[in-house]
């Protein structure tokens, strides 16, 4: 029976408006014109007024009409499954259109350190097998949240027993320096007369020498008071202190291998301790279906696993790829 203020019908072939079965679909899922307004931003009369077109429409009715509540009629229940079918299709077409389309892009984070010791001088590796990537990096101490800032992957540099993903190598540190200032040490005790370059981020560490701690206390040196300490914010600038001759910064390896392997720096005592950190990779949930993502992930564990052994490391430096 054709609903009263009946439309003539659509033409044969003829489809409703997108809109009409948009409004469909939520007043079919919810049974309430009130929770389907509210879902499309409409009002309830506009989405009453909407439905009564498609019936018009169609020819036929939709819903039963009852008191405060609604009920799909047969036809309305054929209806609402070919409806759903429908935009489901036309969503996941559309999002395959779009991303087709869409720039190819890998979003990392990590820490500043990684990124200019050791991320940014390969990365020439990937984008030239990748040139139609674009690779974004956020180098920040802080540790974001990839969903929420819609991030690919993170290297997280933490401790062991805390790491999430697969790990690209484990942490072992020591002391270095240029090889003018090493000609001052010949053992551990005369660190007391070096100004040792530390790093000491506003808000992730309390004690100036924190970086040191494990060499020291393997050295049995903890309670040593030094002659003198110069802070940075960021590992990177310590370093380049270090290669200027200001002082001897704690060498996080493998970090710093290149600079060791080509004497900018030196290990003037050659003892290295564990400092129970590794770098993790993790990857977003919303990255499942992005290939470039999966593909850089599996090329900075292949980076790592070239990098692994070296034989110019100074010995005593360990690591391990777990």
């Amino acid at each position: 029976m054709r609903p009263e203020n009946a439309k003539p019908s659509l033409p044969s072939g003829g489809l409703p408006s997108l809109d009409l079965l948009r409004s469909f679909e939520a007043a079919a899922r919810t049974l309430s014109f009130t929770q389907a307004a509210a879902e499309l931003f409409l009002t309830q009369s506009a989405v009453s007024r909407q439905i009564q077109q498609l019936e018009a429409q169609l020819g036929v009715a939709l819903f039963e009409r009852r008191h405060r509540s609604l009920a799909l009629t047969d036809a309305g229940g054929i209806f609402q499954r070919a409806v759903v079918e429908s935009l489901e299709r036309l969503r996941d077409a559309t999002a395959r259109v779009r991303a087709a389309s869409a720039p190819r892009q890998v979003a990392i984070t990590c820490t500043p350190g990684f990124a200019s010791l050791w991320l940014i001088p390969r990365l020439a590796r990937f984008t030239a097998a990748h040139p139609s990537v674009d690779v974004r990096i956020s180098a920040s101490l802080d540790v974001l949240d990839l969903e929420r800032n819609r991030i690919d992957l993170a290297v997280r540099f933490v401790p062991i027993a805390r790491g999430v993903g697969p790990s690209l190598f484990e942490e072992s540190v020591l002391p270095l320096c240029s090889p003018q200032v090493a000609k001052q040490l010949r053992t551990p005790a005369d660190l007391v007369n070096q100004t040792l370059l530390t790093v000491q981020a506003p808000g992730h560490s309390e004690l100036p020498t924190a970086d040191w701690e494990p060499w020291l206390q393997v050295m049995g040196l903890a309670s040593v008071q030094m002659k003198n300490t110069l802070g940075f914010t960021h590992y990177a600038d310590a370093v380049s202190a270090a290669v200027a001759g200001q002082g001897v910064v704690i060498g996080r390896l493998p970090l710093l291998r290149e600079l060791v392997a080509d004497a900018r720096l030196v290990a003037p005592f050659g003892e290295a301790a564990a400092s129970q950190r590794a770098y993790f990779v993790e990857i977003a949930r919303r990255s499942g279906r992005n290939a470039d993502a999966q593909e850089f992930a599996d090329w900075l564990r292949a980076e790592a696993e070239s990098f692994r052994v070296d034989p110019s490391e100074p010995r005593g430096a360990t690591e391990e790829d777990a």
